[in-house]
């Protein structure tokens, strides 16, 4: 992998055309430290975020030593990577023969159910491979209420009543069992984490089993930009929220109890910008080679506001407009999908043109995973980047500076 001091070193040398990946090992492994510093129990990272195999590579030398893993290619690259790491099998809704090959193959003793069909494919799987139930920890996924990008709760998780019974039947037939809930992704407010404490705190003594777990989830919002054109959120800052999530912890008596979070997002986000180049300005719109189908379509779906900075090709003289004055622009993406469309505008300077480059930052999450290869385009080129794109000139796009609300 080529490694450059900044992007707008690799734009220069490289000239590209296609998309241009710029990881940040650093900032990975920074980002991933705080957060194991803030939470009060076991870190599980999520695969599904950014499943790369420098990802997790990265993520296994800053200290990780469990994965939140919810299929079998994701089994398979994270023993790849860090062949003792202790991986847990979190998707509630799964394959016999995916829970068999988790089971026997991979060695996972940890799972998660929300039905009692699931205990039963379960259970199949755990007394065909002559295991001992009580080798294993269970959780009992509950439903979730409050705002966040992406709600989970909606597909996923037991009503209080159900998982009451589910822990019970659990516990009789001789699992270890524990409780969690995922309030979704990128929250939008801090205070969905003490509800969903108080509803465990409801099953919990109501089921009267032995509870010797409690996985928070994730959930954990990575900082992005803001359009001036819209409201602020207003969030605090994560050194906050963890504060928030241990005073909740600790109020609905979970304090003593071992603890797992899934954060993916907030560890990944800033690992990661992207260089993409205007192929066409038409008027107010930029016609770039990326887009929905291949790593922008987190900031489509989940309406997510990305930092961005201009890089001018100098081999273009004679500019039309004025350089100082930022201004939205529509952004249509590489395919010939009329939907390939961002919802959000890039914020650029009046001036940016045909054959200029643009790095979008904070895309480490989901932006590689939801790629696809659709009409053929499929970013797959990577550079090191040295310099964190929040490190670099001030980014002009996405409305990301505080002055572009004023």
């Amino acid at each position: 992998m080529q490694r450059f001091n900044t992007a707008r070193d690799a734009a220069m040398k490289l000239r590209p055309d296609d998309p241009i990946y710029c990881f940040h090992p650093e900032v990975l492994k920074a980002d991933t430290r705080r957060f194991m510093g803030f939470f009060p129990g076991k870190t599980a990272y999520a695969v599904k975020t950014n499943g790369e195999e420098l990802v997790l590579k990265t993520l296994a030398e800053a200290g990780v030593q469990t994965f939140d893993v919810a299929s079998p290619a994701e089994f398979k690259a994270v023993r790849n990577v860090a062949p003792d790491a202790e991986m847990l099998y979190m998707h509630p809704i799964k394959a016999q023969s995916d829970i068999r090959l988790a089971l026997e193959t991979y060695g996972i003793r940890v799972t998660v159910v929300d039905h009692e069909d699931e205990i039963t494919k379960l259970t199949r799987v755990v007394r065909a491979l002559d295991i001992d139930p009580g080798q294993m920890t269970v959780f009992v996924r509950l439903q979730t209420k409050g705002h966040a990008a992406y709600e989970l709760s909606k597909k996923f998780g037991a009503g209080p009543a159900h998982a009451v019974e589910l822990l019970q039947r659990l516990s009789r037939t001789g699992y270890k069992v524990g409780l969690c809930f995922h309030v979704g992704s990128q929250i939008e407010d801090p205070d969905t984490y003490e509800r969903a404490l108080a509803s465990a705190d409801w099953v919990r003594n109501r089921a009267g089993v032995p509870i010797v777990e409690l996985d928070v989830g994730g959930g954990f919002p990575a900082e992005y930009g803001h359009d001036p054109n819209r409201k602020t959120p207003n969030l605090p800052s994560l050194d906050e929220l963890m504060a928030q999530l241990r005073g909740d912890i600790t109020e609905w008596g979970f304090g003593d109890m071992p603890l797992v979070a899934e954060p993916g997002r907030v560890i990944v986000a800033r690992a990661f910008s992207l260089i993409v180049r205007v192929l066409l300005r038409k008027g107010r719109r930029l016609y770039i080679n990326d887009g929905i189908w291949a790593s922008l379509s987190d900031s489509w779906t989940g309406k997510i506001t990305l930092p961005a900075r201009f890089i001018p090709d100098p081999a273009i003289r004679q500019r039309n407009g004025d350089e100082t004055k930022i201004v939205p622009f529509k952004v249509c993406g590489a395919t010939c999908d009329s939907v390939d469309i961002l919802s959000r505008p890039f914020w650029l300077p009046e001036t940016v043109d045909t054959g200029d480059w643009i790095e979008i930052g904070h895309i480490g999450a989901y932006s590689l995973s939801l790629r696809t290869r659709f009409n053929g385009f499929y970013p797959d080129t990577f550079v090191q980047v040295d310099t964190p794109f929040h490190e670099g000139d001030a980014p002009q796009g996405f409305a990301s500076l505080e002055t572009m609300a004023d």
